[in-house]
């Protein structure tokens, strides 16, 4: 069993732009031409998005670096034990909806320091894959295509945010304590 599933991941890649290629000559497309001006499109999409992304990340960076989040978070510290929430997986809910990049580095070193198997390293993990890079779906994809007033798409995101980190706060607690 191992083997065949060696055998379908190396050729599964090879086998799909083998099928893309021969269905494209079956339908009579020109192939390559239209390759080339997709990769056109996706240059100017990396155009258009780029100062959107420089914009985000030097914003996450000043409010990390600033020490503003060490603020904020010493602020929280009461209300936070009150509810039975960890500290520090507080920087990871607050930075997964700004930055995919930079919550990754803090779920990295929250493992790194408490172990994959922790609590802290369950509930990281579990936070990292239950949330969403909001702002920067909403700052990069939406300013890309000019959409102006993205007020309800940031409402719902945030609330899934939101209700991505309680609940992976609420299944990591009850099937892991």
């Amino acid at each position: 069993m191992y083997s065949l599933i060696n055998v379908f991941s190396l050729w599964a890649i090879p086998v799909f732009i083998s099928f893309v290629l021969t269905y494209g000559w079956y339908k009579r497309v020109q192939v390559y031409e239209t390759f080339v001006e997709g990769a056109k499109g996706g240059l100017v999409t990396t155009i258009k998005i780029l100062p959107h992304l420089v914009a985000m990340m030097v914003s996450i960076t000043l409010f990390r670096e600033s020490g503003a989040l060490d603020i904020l978070l010493q602020a929280m510290k009461p209300v936070l034990h009150i509810l039975h929430i960890p500290s520090e997986i507080v920087p990871l809910a607050l930075l997964r909806p700004l930055s995919g990049t930079g919550s990754l580095a803090i779920t990295t070193d929250l493992i790194a320091q408490f172990g994959p198997d922790s609590m802290i390293g369950r509930l990281a993990s579990t936070m990292q894959g239950s949330t969403d890079t909001t702002f920067y779906v909403l700052t990069v994809y939406f300013g890309a295509v000019g959409i102006k007033n993205g007020l309800y798409a940031l409402k719902v995101g945030l609330w899934s945010d939101l209700i991505g980190v309680v609940a992976s706060l609420v299944v990591v607690s009850y099937i892991f304590s």
